[in-house]
């Protein structure tokens, strides 16, 4: 059963929403789904009682002065006169997943707000054992805290229904953005920029012992601003025992082998230079170090210490994600970890570059024995980047243990020629390929009845 505003409408009086303490700028609304994605394995039983205040205190940073939205939900959340429902003007549907549906809300007090509310029915997500998932997705938007990652503004609980309350994202997602490219394919620049931040928003995930495993061009999403932001984390595995401890680990000992043979690319002329190179955001543009002069180093001596935090010992044989994205080692029921994440940023570029999956079946059932048996090929048209290539093959690995990322994580995406230039400490300051055009509640209409389509999401 679907949830529908005038439904919604008449729990008024057991609603309240709750504001929590996150004050990130930086959250999303989901995209409606257009790939079908399948999950099994045991769910455990969630159950809530009624409305309250939703607290995070591990979190006490402040919220930004220019977040105004975050402002006029704190304004009208005061202590005697929590926000309800009534407070909120559901304005359009977005779209509708496996577990909820997304709509567009206006906050009636906050100066033309717009939000995102995820919408769960909890009888049919019980009847249909999908509160375990629903739990976890809650868990983890109240535990991130990243430029490129959801950030929850609050949350709205009732006997029937189950409300995230996130940032909507003007821009939509990647999957119809790229359909309105020429040829409906991605140039490099954007491809570069799009999987920087989306190997950055993975690094997060994996040091806070999140396994994503639902990457896909639907699930990213284009804010205000241009930047990503990853949604839906209804099928990710959580470690429930603590975030991943970082190691301290220097390539010193690296072969010195092409990329193409080493997990941990061996050239890191890079990281002679400076990683402080300043972009047009910030002004004046000054040097970060002084020159100093260079002093001989011994050959095939490295000393360069990075900092890698992986939760390579999650595993789950749960079957997961989405047909055309699935990972062999999800296919083949023989367990996974953090490295299904690397093979779906794999396919996320092959898709971005090529306009198709590379893997894709006439029928879901040819598409997981392609994934399993046969050989990565590249389409002779369009033609991309020797680096490209590379990095994409060695993500589309088989062998979990072997692929590109599986045992330094991001740390050796990062210094994969394809990245070559990237800042990665200032990937916000990079100007965007797509910035959207400013939207309001006026640029949507009421839809007739049935018809869902729509413009942004």
């Amino acid at each position: 059963m679907e949830p529908v505003a005038e439904d919604l409408t008449d729990d008024l009086d057991n609603l309240s929403l709750a504001s929590t303490t996150t004050t990130t700028t930086t959250t999303t609304t989901t995209a409606a789904e257009t790939r079908q994605s399948t999950s099994s394995g045991s769910e455990t039983t969630w159950t809530t009682s009624t409305s309250s205040l939703v607290s995070n205190s591990c979190k006490p940073h402040h919220p930004p002065q220019c977040d105004r939205c975050w402002h006029a939900i704190q304004r009208d959340n005061r202590v005697n006169s929590p926000l309800t429902l009534a407070d909120l003007r559901f304005v359009h549907k977005l779209g509708s997943g496996d577990i909820g549906s997304v709509y567009l809300v206006e906050l009636k007090e906050g100066n033309g707000c717009l939000f995102a509310a995820k919408v769960m029915d909890r009888k049919e997500t019980a009847n249909r054992n999908k509160e375990s998932r629903a739990r976890i997705e809650r868990e983890i938007l109240e535990m991130l805290e990243h430029p490129f990652l959801p950030t929850l503004f609050a949350t709205l609980d009732s006997p029937r229904w189950s409300c995230l309350l996130t940032e909507f994202c003007p821009g939509g997602d990647l999957h119809v953005l790229r359909q309105q490219q020429p040829d409906r394919r991605f140039e490099e620049a954007a491809v570069r920029f799009y999987a920087s931040e989306v190997v950055a928003a993975l690094e997060y995930l994996h040091m806070m012992g999140i396994v994503y495993r639902d990457l896909k061009p639907e699930n990213v999403l284009v804010r205000s601003d241009g930047h990503i932001m990853l949604t839906d984390f209804d099928l990710s595995l959580k470690d429930d025992n603590s975030p991943s401890i970082a190691q301290i680990v220097s390539d010193q000992n690296q072969p010195t082998t092409s990329p193409s043979t080493s997990d941990y690319p061996s050239d890191t002329s890079q990281f002679a230079t400076s990683s402080c190179i300043l972009p047009n955001c910030i002004v004046p543009a000054v040097s970060c170090f002084h020159h100093r002069r260079k002093r001989k180093k011994k050959l095939n001596q490295r000393g360069t210490l990075e900092i890698v935090a992986e939760p390579i010992d999650v595993r789950s044989m749960s079957f997961v994600g989405t047909h055309e994205y699935l990972a062999p080692e999800i296919v083949s029921g023989e367990g996974h970890g953090n490295a299904v994440d690397w093979w779906t940023l794999g396919v996320f570029m092959f898709e971005m570059f090529y306009g198709v999956t590379p893997f894709k079946g006439m029928d879901h059932e040819l598409t997981l024995a392609n994934i399993v048996a046969r050989a990565l090929e590249f389409p002779k048209e369009p033609s991309i980047p020797v680096f490209a290539k590379d990095l994409i093959t060695q993500l589309l690995i088989k062998d979990p243990v072997r692929r590109l990322g599986s045992t330094m994580g991001a740390t050796a995406i990062k210094h994969h020629h394809f990245f070559d230039g990237i800042n990665w400490a200032l990937l916000r300051c990079r100007p965007p390929p797509y910035i959207p055009r400013p939207v309001t509640s006026k640029n949507f209409v009421v839809a007739e009845p049935g018809n869902h389509s729509i413009e942004y999401y």
